[in-house]
């Protein structure tokens, strides 16, 4: 079957939703070898994903994750995720993470979906789990987390059973320097199904098609943004160093872009460096003098953007600078830090 597929995406064809279908159910075949699954990944890359195909591809393996059995009123909350596609290289602290704490804490309802570092010294598990927090929980866990915190995290490898079979061709092509759409899948992929979302990607030409992808997905309101680091590359985040590259959608609004530079806040001057992370210790150190207000510089700057528009796209702000002011409210409240202490108590 896979040949078949092959030979079709080499010719220049776009994959049909059955044929999205079919290549996932082979691709999560642990009896199928990596090499043709890695043949397929690299020949559908080099074709260029469509948006139909991603969402698709989102689609069928949204339906092959581990479900999260939550109670109707929490169900009929606005869910936010923010996370990015990792891949930046650019060493900065956990600043999706930092934010979706941050969120939780202004009464936002937060499902956090990551995985452990691949690119960086430090992915969002990492530094929950240093920070305190269990991620391994069970979906009945999370669940209960959500409803009585606000707040959880959905460890991708927890939840994605058929990211076993997967892994072998996605090291293979790795290997090869061949990037698949794995590598910026993981944010449409959230289990618990999100109805609001922030995504960062760190390739700007991934910005519409991701954000059209979400909205495909049945995503209620989202936004995603790559961030320039002038001379050094693109973040997966908002950047407070150089233009924002937008694609975003509410509702039955148009679909919309824009390049947006955060001049009209205050900033402090910063570079790249300002803005490095390390390990999981060290990320959840400085996360911890974030959010006890020792730290009020250029990090904080980067949390508060972020923070910013994650709590707009959720609702609760009217704007980026109502959710700058409410997220460093949060923030000097010392709610955040009381969030992280109440998450930390729960059983893993």
């Amino acid at each position: 079957m896979l040949a078949e597929l092959i030979a079709h995406v080499r010719a220049g064809q776009h994959l049909s939703r059955e044929q999205v279908a079919r290549a996932v159910t082979v691709l999560a075949d642990e009896a199928v070898a990596p090499e043709p699954k890695a043949d397929f990944l690299t020949a559908l890359a080099q074709k260029g994903e469509t948006t139909d195909e991603i969402a698709t591809f989102a689609h069928e393996l949204r339906e092959r994750a581990t479900p999260v059995p939550l109670d109707a009123a929490t169900r009929a909350r606005e869910i936010l995720d923010v996370c990015g596609t990792g891949g930046d290289r650019l060493n900065t602290f956990n600043i999706s993470t930092t934010v979706a704490l941050v969120c939780a804490a202004a009464g936002v309802t937060v499902a956090k979906h990551g995985n452990r570092a691949i690119t960086s010294q430090s992915g969002s598990a990492d530094v929950l789990a240093a920070l305190g927090i269990p991620i391994e929980q069970t979906p009945e866990q999370v669940a209960v987390s959500l409803r009585d915190h606000g707040f959880s995290f959905l460890f991708a490898a927890k939840f994605h059973p058929s990211f076993k079979a997967i892994g072998p061709a996605r090291r293979l092509c790795a290997e090869r320097g061949q990037r698949t759409l794995f590598n910026f899948l993981g944010p449409l992929l959230n289990p618990l199904r999100p109805s609001v979302q922030l995504v960062g990607t760190s390739r700007r030409e991934l910005v519409e098609p991701l954000a059209r992808t979400l909205q495909a997905l049945g995503i209620r309101r989202a936004m995603v943004v790559a961030g320039e680091v002038p001379g050094h590359g693109v973040l997966d985040e908002f950047s407070t160093l150089g233009a924002n590259w937008i694609g975003e959608f509410y509702q039955d609004r148009a679909f919309h872009q824009s390049e947006w530079f955060a001049a009209e806040l205050p900033l402090h001057p910063a570079t790249l460096a300002d803005l490095a992370g390390g390990n999981a210790a060290d990320n959840a150190e400085i996360i911890r003098r974030l959010l006890a207000g020792d730290d009020r510089g250029p990090r904080r700057d980067a949390v508060l953007l972020n923070a910013a528009a994650a709590l707009f796209v959720a609702g609760k702000a009217g704007s980026i600078a109502a959710g700058w002011d409410l997220a460093g409210k949060t923030i000097d409240s010392g709610a955040v830090t009381r969030k992280l202490a109440a998450l930390a108590t729960q059983k893993a």
